[in-house]
């Protein structure tokens, strides 16, 4: 499987991206995960159904699945901070793309997403400059970038552009688990 991570500070755009960009990559015949990284407890249960009950009864684990999707719940009994090679580490074999949305320290292969400010809001510095991992940028406004580059860029509301270039560049973007031991 191929990964690319998207990074970015909070209200980037980065799930707008991905929400544009699964389809453009399902659209050219590609099977499309994603691994999230969430800064808050989130929950996917709900009170009440038999899997929450499951958990809170006190289940290391629940496994539910219909003939539609299948879903695995995982409790720690301490707080664990998984690494992002730990997190595709669980995603199906079948996968050709999965895209890492967060993580913006991690060590694979990203793409920046950079938005201009609106009026009023504090300015954000760039990754790229910092970052060997970063190696493009989707932005909504190349020449206010604060820093310059030579990585590609991209718009950031063409999804499609970005899907060829992923594809074109897919090589670059094979993923070996055993480089992340």
């Amino acid at each position: 499987m191929k990964v690319v991570g998207f990074a970015g500070y909070s209200g980037a755009g980065k799930t707008t991206l991905l929400e544009r960009l699964i389809p453009a990559l399902k659209q050219l015949g590609q099977r499309v995960s994603v691994v999230k990284h969430a800064h808050h407890k989130f929950d996917i249960d709900h009170p009440g159904k038999d899997t929450y009950r499951h958990r809170e009864a006190g289940a290391f684990e629940v496994v539910v699945a219909s003939d539609k999707r299948l879903a695995v719940m995982r409790e720690f009994e301490a707080p664990v901070e998984l690494s992002v090679h730990q997190l595709l580490a669980e995603v199906h074999p079948a996968a050709d793309w999965v895209l890492v949305e967060g993580f913006r320290h991690s060590d694979v292969l990203k793409i920046e997403v950079w938005r201009l400010p609106e009026a009023g809001e504090p300015s954000r510095p760039v990754l790229y400059a910092d970052d060997p991992f970063v190696i493009a940028v989707a932005t909504d406004a190349p020449a206010s970038l604060p820093s310059p580059t030579e990585r590609p860029l991209f718009d950031l509301n063409d999804a499609e552009a970005i899907a060829r270039w992923l594809i074109d560049s897919g090589d670059r973007f094979e993923y070996n688990p055993d480089h992340h031991g």
